[in-house]
């Protein structure tokens, strides 16, 4: 299975190649209720591990085809700074990206770590998360490993928003029902005002959940906005499709994509072009392709994945 997917067009950040650090199986140290991957016990280090030259020829071969993309996004089916040679893997990567940015998408539960803290401080971009403020929230929301405190990485957090030098982004995901309380609210514009950041994204799910749960409305979202203090650089996250430019994606690439990440037919619309849109259908009718249904929205997902999404 290949380490890279897309390119994928992100309402935040542009066009991308992502990098799976955990192509094979999920590995994290949270269980988020909100997860897109089906429920799993949360682990504190990866057991099944790429090896860098693996990741390094993958992502070669898919920058030769795909050589004008914004940001090269390292992820993982978890966490990604669970991946033991991370600091190698950037380093490898900076000989050869150009003028490509290089983003995370972490957890932040990591970050305590001062191996960690200091690889991400190689990056172009970093995305962290911050879904509660609290104990009680932090644990029924993330579902975190034994030992991971939320205190630990609100200071975490804090501590390389002062010294980072690229573009740091905060994201809070909210589920109806679990910490979108204003106690919570409250707790979490405390620390967030300690945080030096572009932007801090406020979302809710808009992807087939792991659990049971539902997201908030955008009209709830905006209402609760006005809870934040208003020096904080609160963004909505709303599900709008910026330009894009069409791609061309063979049958691989198609699976690929949908094996790491849902679409909608929107989506497949502004990432795909004519001749790969076609291809899509005719994997669909090949039933290589499958459909699930979330909140009135229908999502297309890798038949051979489906078992990792949750369906009610």
């Amino acid at each position: 299975m290949s380490t890279i997917f897309g390119p994928v067009f992100s309402r935040r950040f542009g066009t991308s190649l992502g990098i799976d650090l955990s192509a094979s199986t999920k590995q994290c140290n949270f269980d988020c209720l909100y997860c897109e991957l089906a429920p799993a016990p949360a682990m504190v280090h990866q057991h099944a591990v790429t090896p860098v030259e693996t990741i390094i020829t993958d992502l070669k071969e898919a920058l030769t085809k795909y050589p004008s993309i914004d940001v090269i996004t390292i992820t993982a089916n978890g966490e990604p700074t669970m991946y033991p040679h991370l600091s190698e893997l950037i380093d490898q990567i900076d000989e050869f990206k150009g003028s490509i940015q290089i983003l995370i998408l972490s957890n932040s539960a990591c970050l305590s770590d001062s191996e960690v803290f200091n690889t991400l401080l190689k990056l172009d971009q970093v995305k962290l998360s911050l879904d509660a403020a609290t104990p009680e929230t932090f644990k029924k929301i993330d579902r975190p490993a034994e030992g991971i405190r939320i205190e630990t990485i609100i200071e975490s957090i804090t501590q390389f928003s002062k010294i980072y030098q690229g573009k740091l982004f905060l994201e809070i995901l909210f589920v109806k029902g679990i910490n979108d309380t204003l106690a919570e609210i409250a707790a979490l514009n405390h620390a967030l005002l300690g945080i030096h950041c572009e932007r801090i994204d406020i979302g809710t799910i808009d992807r087939p959940p792991a659990y049971a749960v539902q997201g908030l409305s955008f009209e709830e979202l905006y209402t609760l906005s006005h809870h934040f203090d208003t020096i904080l650089p609160i963004h909505i996250v709303s599900r709008t499709h910026a330009s894009a430019v069409p791609s061309i994606y063979s049958d691989e690439d198609i699976i690929t994509t949908l094996n790491k990440r849902p679409l909608t037919t929107d989506d497949i619309h502004a990432l795909f072009d004519t001749a790969s849109q076609q291809r899509f259908e005719n994997l669909l009718l090949k039933g290589k392709i499958s459909k699930i249904e979330r909140s009135n929205v229908i999502f297309f997902i890798s038949s051979e994945n489906i078992d990792r999404k949750r369906t009610k």
